[in-house]
């Protein structure tokens, strides 16, 4: 997880992945704030990149389990952040408007999974929002899945029916990164055919020009994604209320 984290940290700015990501889940996070200043966790922090993000629409704390992300987010100025685990957030309940997890439920076996989940709910003030991305279909495990210590990939339905057994109401899900899906499934395919081997190699960043189109790829595609949901795509989006 230290080598997967040094390697994100490096990639995070200008991978395409990444500027995709950020096209997806921007919007969601501007549709829970209606203009207003939030109150927001992030669970799974990582490096903190994403604080710079969610820090636009509010107070933005971060959480992370790992001594090596939280080094990253301090040494580039986040103070708001701390040693903790989803499972069991250092939080009293109704603390915050806005809770994210960014590709952290897969990672987690399906106890704590229900767990995590719960106490992100525990956490939201009452009509809340939580923003959710994982990892979807199984089909496309590989060498990333083996760094990222995944124990499962999702299927919008099932992220949809884990969020409502904790008492969430999915507002919207969608898969996202279908422009890219072809492109994935064959890498996937390639690593599991020669092997899972851990590596890092699918976020180094590629050559400037497949950078650029990859990027614009996933730009249209978030765009899209206002009006209609992706019908597949290499990960799920979910925004779900509290009661």
């Amino acid at each position: 997880m230290d080598r997967l984290l040094e390697a994100t940290a490096r990639a995070e700015r200008d991978h395409f992945w990444f500027r995709g990501f950020r096209r997806f889940v921007e919007p969601l996070i501007a549709e829970a704030a209606q203009g207003r200043r939030l109150d927001i966790l992030d669970c799974g922090c990582g490096t903190g990149h994403n604080l710079d993000l969610l820090r636009r629409y509010g107070r933005a704390y971060g959480i992370d389990l790992t001594w090596a992300g939280l080094q990253y987010a301090r040494e580039k100025g986040e103070s708001l952040v701390a040693r903790a685990t989803v499972t069991a957030l250092p939080f009293p309940s109704e603390r915050f408007d806005l809770v994210t997890s960014f590709d952290v439920l897969y990672g987690l076996q399906d106890p704590d999974e229900k767990q995590a989940i719960a106490e992100m709910n525990r956490v939201l003030r009452p009509g809340g929002t939580a923003v959710i991305n994982v990892a979807a279909l199984e089909s496309l495990k590989g060498n990333h899945s083996v760094m990222a210590g995944e124990v499962r990939r999702y299927r919008r339905g099932d992220l949809v029916r884990r969020l409502e057994a904790a008492g969430f109401r999915v507002t919207h899900s969608t898969y996202t990164n279908f422009t890219i899906l072809p492109l994935v499934a064959a890498i996937r395919l390639k690593q599991r055919v020669s092997g899972h081997v851990a590596s890092n190699e699918e976020i180094a960043i590629p050559a400037a020009p497949i950078n650029a189109a990859l990027s614009g790829l996933l730009i249209a595609e978030a765009t899209a994604a206002r009006f209609v949901n992706m019908p597949l795509g290499s990960s799920v989006l979910a925004v779900a209320r509290k009661a």
